[in-house]
């Protein structure tokens, strides 16, 4: 399976990004000046990994989700390979600290693309929308966890997901003037087309000020 993205072109589009942020943004200017550059252009981005990251955090902290990714990083070494997940029962996987339906979507998933149902080379080619239709068709998968394999395995630069409550609490705490309910509609609209940058931004904000 091959990379799905040049790292090369990702990161002159991020450094194009990180000015665009910061002449259009004081608030955004200031977490580029504090963070430095952004660095999920380096971020592994076999896609199978990507998508097996996301659903071991749903819905969990970045600190639990991490120790339970390592238990199964034990078990199964990265980037995680479909065969060798599905050979690990459903049982051991629940074990690392994984519930039954964690466990048992991450086996399906591997079945798919086991079966070739699902071929994430042909994603490449797909709009923004039409990757998370594909994907939300997997058990397991929603909007979310589609959004984070754009960002994080597409490297696609514009992505905003609005129903992150990180996103959210970091948005509120740096754009306290902002009262509107949905505060990232508000706010972003000056970081289009890099919208998946900021965010990381955002995300950076939230690990450091907790």
């Amino acid at each position: 399976m091959k990379n799905l993205h040049s790292t090369a072109k990702t990161t002159a589009l991020i450094q194009e990004a990180e000015r665009h942020l910061s002449q259009s943004d004081a608030i955004m200017a200031q977490l580029v000046a504090t963070h430095g550059a952004c660095s999920f252009a380096h971020r592994a981005d076999e896609p199978f990994s990507t998508l097996v990251r996301s659903i071991i955090s749903q819905q969990l902290s970045a600190k639990v989700a991490n120790t339970i990714e390592s238990r199964i990083t034990a078990l199964v070494p990265a980037p995680f390979d479909p065969e060798r997940m599905l050979a690990v029962p459903i049982e051991t996987l629940r074990e690392a600290g994984l519930s039954s339906r964690k466990a048992t979507y991450i086996h399906a998933l591997a079945e798919r693309l086991l079966s070739g149902r699902l071929d994430f080379d042909e994603l490449v080619a797909l709009s923004d929308e039409a990757v998370i239709t594909a994907l939300t068709d997997l058990p397991g998968i929603g909007r979310w966890t589609a959004e984070m394999f754009l960002i994080f395995g597409l490297k696609r630069m514009d992505v905003l997901a609005l129903g992150d409550s990180g996103l959210c609490r970091s948005a509120r705490m740096l754009y306290p003037d902002v009262q509107q309910d949905s505060i990232l509609e508000a706010v972003s609209e000056p970081w289009r087309p890099y919208r998946s940058v900021a965010s990381w931004y955002l995300w950076k904000h939230l690990d450091v000020v907790g």
